[in-house]
């Protein structure tokens, strides 16, 4: 042989988007060679001409160049999720993909670092397959957070819970309060077998999350910004005050009664719109002729208000800043967050807003070589500010207030009608809320592959609130203020509520683990440990009215009618878990978890179960006589598991003690002389010994893909869980026992679905691009229940959860006369009178010449029958994304399949109940009018003909109004930029990103389009929510 000539190769290392990659591995092949590239991804070797280098990174496809000369650049591809190698986190530990045997999805954090979103939940609607979030009836309200759960709803809600467990860093925490940028990782474990470890914590789920930690390297600071505005989605469009008003008079003539608005106002409300008239209200004038000094209002008016476009504003401004510092040496690493954003509300007149402060720090260190620690600490803040009449009738009024009634009078003054003065001037609703965490934890390893780790951590959670009542002053005709009443309070009364409390919560978590491998092809790992968690909850609450002035709102400086009330509310639970895991020559792979655990909730031979789990795995990829195909297939693996745990989430935290209700001065009546209220106390409820856990059974069938060189890989879970001894209803006693009976377990559910994702990723040329789509579906049936009698109105045995009843819909009567021959064949007396021409007209479906609703039970439904199911169905997200030269793409829509909705209530129907309780949007319009109607036929009209007096008749749940609630969002937009390397050099930056953002800008449904699809329900019924927001943000990412 001879000596090689060695001598001097740069490069750089880049991604695909062509940002650099620090801390890349550089080594020659078949040397010892090896250096690390720095902050810039460039790098120096010594090698000889013809040799080949390996690049290597964390997170990428290893790649080989040839030494041709003396430069060799290199771009490395990310690696493709589940293809096998990666690593993911599960209970107590990680494991690579290929070796899982539970059904486990993992989140790109991309997802969270892309999207202009104020909490993690928003980012995670639609990214993983099982994984259900909905916007619940607080809507769009700035604190408000979405409810979730995995594979549905695993109770029927009577007495329990089944929402997920959610770890941070092991300890339980709030998903929607932490920085999405300080998370590293998410793990979200779907059936018992991934689960089970966690017991009766977890019966239904849990999502791991791990926040970042620094790297050994350089000093890495990071900051990103971003700034959004945000616009009311999906707004109720309301007639003109003309049309509202032949609308509520049509409807009132309808009922037999009297039009409100009298020809002469129709004409001022014209002349108004027509610009003849400069104000929209006039003086009340008394019976003699004189003046009232009052403005007029609602059928006295004639202005044209959108009462929507008046109490909301548009494209509110909100930031949003992340600074962290990085970095560490060979023995210690650090990472230290800060995160500052202020979110405003869309109120115009008593602007609502949301902070959130977030500080994050995280120490690794190497004590010794067989002892490490980690130190993390956290703390959050958050602050909410909002008008106090947003606690009451808001959303309800909005839709109430009639066009006619001007939001400002002639003389500037806000009009008592328009709720301007309540909500700029009738107090505010605080809170402020901390979290702050410490945890501590050891990781010994005696021996190669033994490690023992001790874990602890205490949280300390805190809240305080004020609610606040204050004077409003309108204005009269002469313009002279005046205190007026409002939320049922006389003129000038005032309140202030304070509330308290506080949460102490510990845990401990002591577990060792041990892999060993007997001839290289059986490989064993045993986990054995404990877990404890306690909370101590203090809470205080006052009251006190007759504030001494209104620039000092306070409980100290109110004067009467003082309340307090207090409590303690403690829990803890223990457990003890175990877990093996085997693979045969990486072929055949069998888990086994098993938890005993114990709960402060539950007595005696109740309080500790013991919960298991098994599943298992084939490697069919990893057999002989797939080596033919295995460049085509490189992974395929079955999977099946089987788990039973337990639920130990009751909605009591001591229901088997007996209580005394007992409030001081708590008595609405018989106050003494003074005005003081007495005390009161109640009789006690009975008590439940009997009462024990909840049992969930669950088994789980997936299948894992990864094919064309991990281009197109894929995920298929299929389960059935059931939950058994769920906590019901209470038996019916005598009302003579004189108190209430506690719930039992006294019932079951079944629920069944599957879970799909599939991916593919590939590059044409410099054009890296990738799509991925998540699909999944879930129902649940409750197998039994006490409900002997299977009424409707109840739960019972066999009934889908979303089941909605209701009556077939012939259609509308055109003419009195085709009703008459329907009504000679159909009675229909029983659900209404004075049917006529624009009415509905109901199917008779058990053949009896009535309509009725029989007695209610499955047997006798009378003529309803099942006619939808409001459970979602097929929820869905597809993620679109490209890459070609620093420029990124990314489309996300997500959506739902399939949905039903019966919708009640004034913003569906207008004219609902009386005038004072009934709305008029445009849609409303469409309703039936006869040939030769004064306001012009509309035979074919949607809706039938408005009542105020008689219209339910015609408003009971049936197929012509239902509702096809799925849809299709366009939920994000997003156009980004990373600045070439050569601008990045010259500003001394790393790396550089730009980008433009468009937030649920586009929804494809064939609802109702008074609705928004994601936020139907609200605190005072269908439509009546703080609207949700579409938002456009821009922003930066640096890196230093």
């Amino acid at each position: 042989g001879y000596a090689q000539t060695l001598k001097t190769i740069t490069g750089k290392v880049t991604d695909t988007t062509g940002l650099p990659i620090a801390n890349a591995s550089v080594k020659v092949k078949g040397r010892t060679t090896g250096v690390i590239s720095d902050a810039q991804g460039n790098y120096s070797i010594r090698a000889a001409e013809g040799d080949v280098i390996e690049f290597s990174s964390v997170g990428y496809i290893t790649e080989f160049g040839d030494v041709r000369g003396d430069q060799v650049n290199i771009s490395l591809s990310p690696a493709v999720q589940a293809a096998g190698d990666e690593i993911v986190v599960v209970g107590y530990a990680t494991q690579r993909r290929e070796n899982l045997t539970g059904s486990v999805s993992t989140v790109d954090t991309k997802a969270l670092e892309q999207r202009p979103v104020a909490n993690i939940s928003q980012a995670l609607q639609g990214v993983v397959p099982g994984l259900n979030f909905t916007v619940n009836r607080n809507g769009g309200e700035l604190n408000n957070t979405m409810s979730m759960n995995i594979r549905g709803v695993g109770t029927i809600g009577t007495g329990s819970n089944s929402g997920p467990l959610v770890l941070i860093d092991g300890v339980v925490g709030d998903i929607n309060t932490l920085n999405p940028q300080d998370v590293a990782n998410i793990s979200v474990l779907k059936d018992a077998a991934a689960s089970a470890i966690y017991g009766a914590r977890a019966p239904f789920g849990v999502i791991l999350i791990t926040t970042k930690s620094g790297k050994s390297g350089r000093m890495t600071i990071n900051y990103n910004n971003n700034f959004r505005y945000s616009d009311p989605l999906n707004q109720p469009k309301m007639m003109d005050s003309y049309t509202f008003a032949r609308f509520f008079n049509r409807a009132a003539e309808n009922g037999g009664q009297a039009g409100p608005f009298s020809e002469a106002t129709l004409q001022k409300i014209l002349d108004f719109q027509a610009g003849k008239i400069p104000y929209g209200t006039e003086e009340v004038r008394n019976a003699d002729g004189t003046g009232s000094n009052r403005w007029a209002e609602y059928s006295g008016a004639f202005g044209n208000t959108d009462w929507f476009n008046t109490l909301y504003t548009r494209w509110v401004p909100s930031q949003d800043h992340n600074l962290s510092v990085s970095g560490g040496g060979e023995k210690m690493t650090y990472y230290v967050s800060g995160n500052y954003m202020r979110q405003n509300g869309l109120n115009k007149f008593g602007q609502d807003k949301y902070y959130r402060y977030n500080l994050t720090g995280k120490i690794n260190a190497d004590i010794s070589e067989k002892i490490k620690m980690m130190y993390n600490t956290r703390w959050i803040r958050t602050n909410y500010d909002r008008p106090a009449y947003m606690t009451g009738l808001f959303y309800h009024n909005i839709a109430r207030r009639w066009p006619t009634n001007p939001a400002y009078d002639p003389n500037g003054y806000p009009t008592i009608g328009s709720e301007i003065i309540q909500i700029r001037d009738g107090g505010r609703d605080e809170e402020e809320r901390n979290d702050y965490l410490n945890q501590l934890r050891f990781t010994i390893t005696p021996i190669r592959n033994w490690n023992v780790v001790a874990d602890g951590s205490i949280k300390t959670f805190t809240r305080f609130g004020q609610w606040a009542v204050l004077p409003v002053y309108a204005h009269d005709v002469a313009g002279q203020p005046y205190l007026m009443s409002w939320d049922g309070r006389a003129a000038g009364a005032t309140q202030v509520n304070a509330t308290a409390w506080k949460d102490n919560y510990y845990s401990t978590n002591i577990y060792t683990d041990y892999s060993f491998a007997i001839n290289n092809m059986h490989n064993f790992k045993v986990l054995v440990g404990s877990n404890t968690e306690k909370n101590n909850r203090r809470d205080l609450s006052a009251q006190r009215e007759g504030l001494i002035t209104p620039n000092l709102v306070s409980v100290n400086t109110a004067t009467t009618n003082d309340r307090a009330t207090g409590g303690y509310a403690d829990w803890a639970v223990a457990s003890f878990f175990g877990r093996l895991n085997y693979d045969f020559n990486n072929k055949y792979l069998l888990e086994l978890n098993a938890n005993y655990q114990g709960s402060s909730r539950f007595v005696g031979d109740k309080r500790w179960g013991f919960f298991k789990s098994a599943s298992f795995g084939w490697n069919i990829a990893n057999e002989e006589f797939w080596a033919s195909i295995k460049d085509k297939i490189s992974m395929l693996k079955l999977r099946a598991s089987y788990g039973e745990l337990g639920n130990q989430n009751t909605e009591a935290l001591y229901p088997f003690y007996l209580t005394l209700p007992y409030t001081v001065k708590g008595s609405s009546w018989l106050p003494d002389p003074n005005g003081i209220r007495p005390n009161i106390a109640s009789q006690a409820g009975l008590v439940s010994q009997d009462m024990t856990w909840e049992t969930v059974q669950d088994w789980n069938i997936g299948v894992d893909w990864a094919m064309l060189n991990r281009r197109f890989t894929g995920t298929l879970d299929v389960y059935n869980r059931k939950t058994l001894n769920m906590i019901g209803p209470a038996p019916t006693l005598p009302a003579t026992l004189g108190t209430s009976v506690p719930r039992v377990n006294n019932a079951d559910m079944e629920s069944y679905g599957f879970d799909l994702e599939l991916s593919w990723r590939d590059n044409i040329g410099a054009f890296d691009y990738g799509i991925k789509a998540v699909l999944s579906d879930g129902q649940q049936k409750v197998t039994r229940y006490p409900n002997e009698n299977y009424n409707l109105a109840d739960w019972y045995i066999g009934r889908l959860n979303g089941e909605i009843w209701g009556y077939e819909t012939i259609g509308i009567a055109k003419t009195q006369e085709e009703m008459d021959a329907h009504l000679a064949k159909v009675d229909q007396s029983a659900i209404g009178n004075n049917w006529g021409a624009g009415d509905i007209m109901y199917k008779d479906l058990n053949g009896d010449g009535k309509i009725n609703s029989g007695a209610n039970t499955l047997d006798n439904p009378g003529d309803r029958k099942i006619i939808g199911n409001s459970n979602p169905r097929y929820r869905y997200g597809i993620t679109l994304d490209g890459t070609w030269k620093g420029i990124n793409l990314a489309v996300f829509l997500q959506g739902i399949g399939k949905r039903d909705i019966f919708i009640g209530g004034p913003y569906f129907w207008g004219a609902n109940g009386g005038m004072w309780q009934s709305a008029g949007f445009k849609e409303h319009w469409d309703f039936f009018r006869p040939e030769g109607d004064p306001y012009g036929a509309n035979v074919n009209g949607y809706y039938p003909r408005p009542d105020f007096n008689r219209g339910d008749k015609n408003q009971y749940a049936q197929t012509r109004y239902l509702q096809n609630a799925a849809y299709m969002r366009i939920k994000n937009i997003q156009l980004s930029y990373a600045l070439p390397q050569n601008i990045i050099n010259q500003i001394k930056l790393t790396n550089a990103k730009v980008y433009i953002s468009a937030e649920n800008m586009v929804t494809f449904t064939k609802l109702s389009t008074i609705f928004d699809p994601e936020a139907i329900d609200g605190p005072w019924g269908e439509g009546k929510v703080y609207p949700l927001s579409k938002v456009i943000s821009f922003g930066i990412n640096l890196t230093f």
